[in-house]
């Protein structure tokens, strides 16, 4: 099934070069069929490249995704043209009075910083209490998931002793869960990050369920007990080069980082990366949709805030 976005969005030459099926809005108009309404907040300061990446993964399912792409806007984006953000992208103002079926929240390239002090951190605390309410799952993706564990439940980064930057092997490690069914025993995921979060901190919280996690990462992915809410500390969506790129950014700024582990054919940064992560990005991101989203979201979207209110009022023992 397509994923239905913008007609002029870049992505969709991107797309439709890999023989993605896109729609654009025009001929979605056509189709008699309700799509799952996704929300997509972009904190990444190369939007284009990332909206393409999340696009390529929400279009390559059996059901069909109407995209709604926001920016904050507490925070002037310097790496995306202006004309994009305009042409392409909303703010929380212009969605709060809607409802989604999924959201995505990015990753953000600020978590050396405390969360309070982040530009947009105010108006981020207001999208994901929101949420709660206007949202029936929502899916954190590496600071995002840090953001949504730190502001749900309480649960604070931890940086790391040095840069975490490669692609590691990872394990399910909750029995069943439905997040990773399909999944092999060991799969590949890229992770780029300073910062990490403690399994006991996630595990003294009963809210919360750890799915899966590496010997070497740490903790990738969380589910809240009733799914609402996913949190990915990893990068499966990244593209090919994207370890490379942001290798040779830091090498050029004088960072002098450490070469991506398990990136490089021998560890040289001269031979083209092996993708050995796709498989797992499209299958997480297809159960996602099916499962979380999919086929426990109701109709009529408007229901999410009655279905909110009636969880609080069923006793828990």
């Amino acid at each position: 099934m397509p994923i239905k976005i913008p007609n002029e969005l870049p992505a969709v030459k991107t797309l439709n070069s890999e023989n993605i099926f896109v729609i654009t809005e025009t001929r979605a108009l056509t189709q008699d069929i309700r799509p799952l309404r996704i929300l997509l907040l972009n904190l990444m300061p190369t939007k284009i490249v990332t909206e393409t990446q999340l696009s390529r993964l929400l279009g390559n399912t059996p059901l069909q995704v109407d995209l709604t792409l926001i920016h904050t806007k507490s925070h002037e984006s310097k790496n995306t043209p202006r004309s994009h953000l305009l042409s392409f992208y909303k703010t929380f103002e212009e969605v709060r009075h809607e409802y989604f079926d999924g959201m995505i929240i990015t990753g953000a390239p600020v978590e050396l910083m405390p969360f309070e002090e982040v530009e947009y951190w105010k108006e981020l605390c207001e999208i994901m209490e929101w949420t709660k309410k206007h949202v029936h799952s929502t899916f954190h993706i590496c600071w995002g998931a840090q953001a949504g564990l730190y502001y749900h439940y309480g649960i604070g980064k931890h940086l790391l002793p040095k840069k975490l930057s490669g692609v590691y092997p990872h394990k399910v490690d909750h029995v069943g869960s439905i997040l990773f069914r399909g999944s092999d025993d060991v799969f590949m995921v890229p992770q780029s990050r300073n910062t990490t979060v403690l399994r006991e901190d996630i595990e003294a919280c009963p809210k919360l369920k750890i799915l899966s996690s590496s010997e070497e990462a740490g903790v990738y992915a969380v589910s809240s007990a009733n799914g609402k809410q996913i949190f990915i500390t990893g990068h499966s969506e990244y593209d090919a080069d994207t370890l490379h790129r942001e290798y040779t950014r830091d090498l050029a700024a004088g960072i002098n980082p450490e070469i991506p582990q398990n990136y490089y054919p021998n560890d040289d940064p001269s031979q083209t990366p092996r993708v050995s992560w796709r498989s797992h990005a499209h299958l997480i991101y297809a159960n996602w949709l099916n499962y979380f989203v999919y086929q426990s979201t109701p109709y009529d979207l408007t229901e999410l805030e009655k279905q909110v209110a009636e969880a609080r009022l069923v006793p828990h023992h």
